[in-house]
C-alpha cells in the first residue's frame, strides 16, 4: 500500500462501516476503482453485481484478507489493516490484523469448517485458541449458538455428517462466538441445493432483526429486498448505484443495473 495517503480523522457519529476512495489491484487489472460507502451500525447492506464486478474482493478487504492499494477502510473508528504515522501509513504486523478480525466474523461461500471437529467443537475452537476463554464457558456459547441456528440436536455431529445448509448455519454460529461487531457474507447460499437456501437466510434474517451489522454479497433478490437497508450495485470495480432496496431494485437509475436484475429475477 502507498504510503502517501491522507490522514482520516474519524469522528463520532460516523458509520460503524466507512470505506473511502478504496483502490485494489492485481497487477494491471484494477479490480476496485475509488469504492466510497458506509454503512451504519445495526444496518444491512447488500453488494449485487455479475462476477468479476469486485464484490468479494471488497469484502475481503473489509477485514484485511486482502490488502488495498489506496483510500481507507474503517470499522468502529478503527482503521484497519494499517496504522498512521503523521501522513504516511504502514501496514500492522499479522498479530495486530489478527486482533482486529476477532470483532469482524466472516461467513464465506464455502464453509471451511474443520473436518476432524464436531460442530460444537468447530464453534467453540475459537474463543478457547485466540480469545482465551475457559473451555466450558465456550462450549456453553456453542450449545446457546447452536440452538439460534435451529442446530441444537446436532452438537456432535462431524460436518461430513451435516448437510450444505447444516454446515453453512454450523459457520454462522462460528463466525457469531467471536460476538462480533460486523458480519460479512460472500455469498452464503451459492454453494448450497435450491431446498437448503432457505434455512440459512432465515438465520440471517434474525441476525437483521437482532440488529446485527451486515454486509452480504449475494444474487438473493428477495433476501435484498426485504431485509437490507442498502443495495449497492457493482460493476466494472465501480459503485454503479446505490440506494434503499424500493428504488435500486423497483426503480433502478442506470441502464447496467436494469440489465442485471432483469438477468437474475
Amino acid at each position: 500500500m502507498s504510503e502517501t495517503h491522507e490522514v482520516v480523522n474519524v469522528v463520532s457519529g460516523d458509520p460503524l462501516v466507512q470505506i473511502r476512495s478504496v483502490r485494489k489491484s492485481y497487477g494491471a487489472h484494477e479490480v476496485l476503482r475509488n469504492i466510497s460507502l458506509g454503512a451504519p451500525e445495526g444496518s444491512v447492506t447488500v453488494l449485487l453485481g455479475p462476477s468479476g464486478s469486485g464484490k468479494s474482493t471488497l469484502l475481503r478487504c473489509i477485514n484485511h484478507l486482502e490488502t488495498i492499494d489506496g483510500g481507507r477502510i474503517i470499522v468502529d473508528g478503527e482503521l484497519i489493516g494499517y496504522r498512521q504515522s503523521g501522513n504516511k501509513s504502514h501496514e500492522m504486523t499479522p498479530r495486530q490484523i489478527a486482533k482486529q478480525r476477532q470483532s469482524i466474523g466472516m461467513v464465506f461461500q464455502k464453509f471451511n469448517l474443520f473436518p476432524h471437529l464436531t460442530a460444537l467443537e468447530n464453534i467453540s475452537e475459537a474463543p478457547i485458541g485466540v480469545s482465551g476463554k475457559p473451555r466450558a464457558a465456550a462450549r456453553a456459547r456453542a450449545v446457546e449458538l447452536l440452538d439460534r441456528v435451529g442446530l441444537a440436536d446436532f452438537a456432535q455431529h462431524y460436518p461430513a455428517q451435516l448437510s450444505g445448509g447444516q454446515q453453512q448455519r454450523v459457520a454462522i454460529a462460528r463466525a457469531l462466538a467471536m460476538d462480533p461487531k460486523l458480519m460479512l457474507f460472500d455469498e452464503p447460499t451459492s454453494a448450497l441445493d435450491p431446498e437448503l437456501v432457505g434455512d440459512v437466510l432465515d438465520v440471517m434474517r434474525e441476525l437483521a432483526r437482532e440488529g446485527m451489522t451486515m454486509i452480504v454479497v449475494t444474487h438473493e433478490i428477495g433476501f435484498a429486498r426485504g431485509v437490507a437497508d442498502q443495495v449497492v450495485f457493482m460493476d466494472g470495480g465501480i459503485v454503479v448505484e446505490s440506494g434503499p432496496p424500493h428504488e435500486v431494485l423497483d426503480n433502478p437509475q442506470r441502464l447496467r443495473t436494469r440489465s442485471f436484475l432483469e438477468s437474475v429475477q
